[in-house]
């Protein structure tokens, strides 16, 4: 008895086939796991908050009169308002983003501290339906809707 026929190689192929897609799936469904973060609006940050330093994000509004700039010209201070009159305080350090302003909506992606504070490593900015780009607010409204027609052209 030599060696396998050739069927049975078949087999043993087809098996070790089946154990490494499964073992890769795994890992990668693993590694997702560990990669994901979870998203908190301000009730459920302070009703059930995430543990200490896990990556999530938080999402609301930004508080009227809480944003704050510290001397270094970098570092925010603002707070995020859920439904229920709850706030997170936040603090980011970095350059925001040109739609962050106060009574804005803001997805702050981050790390809750210690303290309760929650720490954010970038900011998205969300914009209302009305939002018109920089570039178009001088235009008038067929100018627009022409540059608008041009850059859509051949996506189709």
């Amino acid at each position: 008895m030599s060696a396998l026929k050739p069927k049975h190689q078949r087999l043993v192929l087809v098996v070790l086939a089946l154990v490494a897609l499964v073992g890769a799936g795994l890992l990668a469904a693993y590694a997702l796991r560990s990669q994901a973060s979870y998203f908190y609006l301000p009730e459920q940050m302070l009703a059930d908050p995430p543990e200490v330093g896990q990556a999530v994000r938080l999402g609301g509004m930004v508080e009227e009169g809480s944003l704050q700039t510290a001397d270094d010209g970098i570092t925010l201070t603002f707070a995020v308002t859920g439904n229920e009159g709850s706030r997170v305080p936040v603090r980011f350090s970095g350059i925001a983003p040109d739609l962050f302003v106060e009574g804005s909506g803001v997805v702050a992606e981050g790390r809750l501290g210690a303290d309760g504070t929650f720490v954010a490593d970038n900011l998205l900015a969300k914009h209302d339906e009305n939002y018109v780009p920089r570039e178009l607010q001088e235009m008038e409204q067929h100018q627009a809707a022409k540059m608008a027609e041009e850059t859509t052209v051949g996506l189709e």
